[in-house]
């Protein structure tokens, strides 16, 4: 268990869900930072970004505290797909991902009083072509909503995942393991790299 007050940056009930299967105690308290993408920042550089200034605001008001920020994104051909304005939004998304391969980033920060760390991860997807009264089912349910990309992997919308490649968990808005590699380098002061995906 971790010996610091352990604090995520994010008010994810998926990222919440996954680190409590973990076996981490932890308080949530999300992070109030502008999240708007700087022009011609890439995806990638994007998510890390935001996950780091997540964390450091946290940590400029518990300083004794260790932070964790994450974001993630969902990038299509180079364009990023957040979460949907609304509904007419989601099924946009939703009819461009039907039968393609997309990409899920995200931007993992771990901010203490003694160490930074940062990491990336990336997952590709490849979703079958979604059927209209799937998509149309899916859509009614509101689901769509509050997810990059719109959709969740662990959902509904399972049943358009034809395969990965990369963290499961990643697709879900938090790569686990990386995370818990990242934490215990906080606690254990190592230096060992978080595994590669």
């Amino acid at each position: 268990m971790h010996p610091t007050r352990l604090i995520l940056a994010s008010q994810s009930p998926r990222r919440r869900e996954l680190l409590t299967q973990a076996g981490f105690t932890f308080d949530i308290l999300p992070a109030d930072i502008d999240e708007t993408r700087l022009p011609n920042e890439d995806p990638a550089t994007y998510v890390q970004r935001l996950a780091l200034e997540k964390a450091r605001t946290l940590q400029t008001r518990h300083p004794h505290a260790t932070i964790l920020g994450a974001d993630t994104t969902v990038v299509l051909n180079g364009t990023v797909l957040n979460k949907p304005t609304d509904i007419a939004d989601a099924e946009r998304m939703l009819r461009a991902l039907s039968g393609n391969t997309h990409q899920v980033h995200t931007g993992v920060a771990v901010v203490s009083p003694t160490k930074q760390l940062q990491h990336l991860e990336t997952t590709s997807v490849f979703l079958t072509p979604i059927p209209e009264a799937d998509l149309a089912h899916y859509l009614a349910t509101g689901d769509s909503l509050d997810k990059a990309g719109a959709y969740g992997i662990q959902g509904y919308a399972s049943r358009w995942v034809r395969r990965i490649e990369g963290d499961y968990f990643n697709v879900m808005g938090l790569p686990i393991a990386t995370t818990v590699a990242l934490l215990n380098q906080v606690v254990e002061k190592t230096s060992t790299t978080p595994p590669a995906r």
